[in-house]
């Protein structure tokens, strides 16, 4: 079985998701609309009973309220009949109730109303003489009054007949205003309602129609099915919509993944030229761009180690040549295995001593090894004696060692001999004393050398730290080349001879210096001298600020 991508899982894994959504979404659509499809068929049939509504607020006029077919159930089947009501179907208004529809006293309708409706009754119970010869009543006489002239339907016009298949008038019901059941079925939820009206207005019961227990005509099926198809045509769409989304959401968010797993394993197979497309500002595009950093880093660290092991072997080449050849010479017979020679050969292998021990000290001072003990000192003292032990040097080749400004700021801040460190002298007096040999190797004859120094506080850490300033004269570093000044094997120029006397030395000085200083928690730099040649600026933390 092939084994899936991590695109492929996403996208598998939110198809899934989505066909289970779309699962729920037509389940619940499906019993959303058999639910819903009853109520709404209730309500179109009760909109088609306008004639019963008519016929029970006209019953409620003549008889003055609803106790009438409270006490005949008979006369509620004949009244949600479609068709003409019977000869004295309402029968003659009950005693008490001329006054007034629905009061029994004389508060209730108007005197014309009144009239109204003891003409309307007696025009229903009204003698035999109007009747019919079959003993009914014309088409229009036996008619509640007003039920001919329904909107929509001429005068005269039959209630039409139940539209449905469904038992409707075992559907229908009848409350007052106070919502008691009058008649027929008790209100369910779901149920059609009909407010009714009387004379004026005012609200005096609700018709009320249950939905029916099943969708029983062809056409409700038809329609419930016309629904269902067009929900399930619209979640398969909203389907090949989704996943289509999810086909893209997964690749785009997860391609990145890939190009960094192919970039992974390029790196590792020694392809440090690997570089990943970034595309976007997002968190992949962020690791992209991390990636291509470390990348680039990776390759700056194997060129610079190549060079190293170059460098390294150039600079114990150039003694072990010289060596080799001061003894073929001895061999040979050229040259006689005097005291000068012997001379020159211990020279070249000190030399090499100085080398190795160099590279050693680079390598410990750039972390691999700390300074033995940390302790309080005064680094003043330190540089005065390393200055004072290459003065003679310095005059020797003709460039002058300028330390008026450290005296001067000594003389002026008498508390800046007491300000402490925490370091190794031995390892300080070396870097003072390796920023002295440079100066003195890559100084002009008659330039000269300035030595500073001052104290910094940091008003937001409440911290002092002492800086050292070397400035020397001419020649200079380029302004390209002064981040790799520090760096192992580093000349300003390449062609520079390692033979002794001349200025070329194995290029760890500065090196070492940076692995010192850092290894007691300050830090150096180099920049432009304002001389012409290099500033060099020592930072070291004091252990106590100095009191004022």
């Amino acid at each position: 079985m092939p084994r899936l991508t991590l695109q492929s899982k996403a996208f598998i894994a939110l198809s899934i998701l989505l066909a289970v959504l779309l699962a729920l979404f037509m389940g619940f659509s499906r019993l959303g609309l058999q639910r819903g499809l009853g109520p709404y068929i209730a309500e179109i049939e009760l909109g088609r009973l306008d004639w019963l509504a008519v016929r029970l607020e006209r019953a409620y006029v003549l008889h003055g309220g609803w106790d009438t077919l409270r006490t005949q159930p008979a006369l509620w089947r004949q009244m949600h009949k479609p068709g003409e009501l019977p000869r004295a179907t309402f029968g003659p208004t009950p005693p008490g109730k001329r006054d007034g529809p629905g009061t029994g006293t004389g508060s209730g309708a108007p005197a014309a109303q009144q009239d109204m409706g003891m003409a309307s009754a007696s025009s229903m119970c009204g003698s035999d003489s109007t009747a019919s010869g079959d003993g009914g009543l014309p088409p229009t006489a036996g008619a509640v009054p007003g039920e001919g002239a329904l909107p929509g339907r001429p005068s005269g016009a039959q209630p039409p007949p139940d539209p449905s298949g469904h038992a409707l008038s075992m559907r229908l019901g009848l409350i007052d205003g106070q919502r008691n059941v009058v008649a027929g079925m008790e209100p369910q939820p779901g149920s059609a309602r009909r407010v009714l009206r009387g004379p004026r207005g005012e609200a005096i019961g609700q018709l009320v129609l249950l939905p029916p227990l099943d969708v029983e005509t062809d056409a409700d099926q038809a329609f419930l099915r016309q629904q269902l198809v067009f929900v399930a045509w619209t979640g398969a769409a909203g389907l090949a919509l989704a996943l289509a989304l999810s086909w893209w959401l997964a690749r785009r968010w997860l391609a990145p993944v890939g190009a960094l797993v192919h970039g992974a394993r390029q790196v590792a197979a020694g392809r440090l030229d690997t570089r990943v497309p970034v595309d976007g500002d997002d968190e992949l595009a962020h690791l992209a761009s991390t990636f291509n950093d470390m990348a680039e880093q990776l390759a700056g660290m194997e060129a610079s180690r190549r060079q190293w092991i170059g460098d390294v072997a150039h600079e114990l080449r150039t003694p072990l040549a010289a060596m080799r050849a001061e003894i073929e010479a001895v061999q040979d017979g050229i040259r006689p295995f005097d005291g000068s020679t012997a001379l020159r050969l211990h020279r070249q292998v000190m030399r090499l001593i100085q080398l190795v021990g160099d590279l050693r000290a680079s390598l410990d001072a750039a972390g691999e090894a700390m300074p033995a003990a940390l302790v309080p000192l005064r680094p003043l003292p330190l540089l005065a004696e390393a200055v004072a032990s290459m003065q003679a040097r310095f005059d020797n080749a003709a460039i002058a060692l300028d330390t008026s400004a450290l005296d001067a700021w000594a003389a002026d801040s008498m508390h800046s001999a007491d300000a402490l460190v925490r370091g190794d002298a031995a390892q300080l007096h070396r870097v003072y004393l390796n920023l002295l040999e440079n100066s003195l190797r890559y100084t002009e004859a008659g330039g000269r050398l300035c030595i500073a120094a001052r104290i910094e506080r940091s008003s937001a850490e409440g911290s002092a730290q002492l800086v050292l300033q070397w400035d020397d004269t001419a020649p200079g570093v380029p302004a390209q080349e002064l981040p790799r000044v520090f760096d192992r094997f580093y000349r300003a120029e390449a062609s520079r001879t390692r033979a002794a006397g001349d200025t070329g030395g194995s290029g760890l000085g500065l090196a070492i210096c940076r692995a010192i200083v850092q290894a007691h928690g300050g830090r150096i730099t180099a920049e432009a001298s304002p001389l012409g040649g290099l500033r060099i600026l020592l930072i070291l933390p004091l252990l106590e600020t100095p009191r004022p």
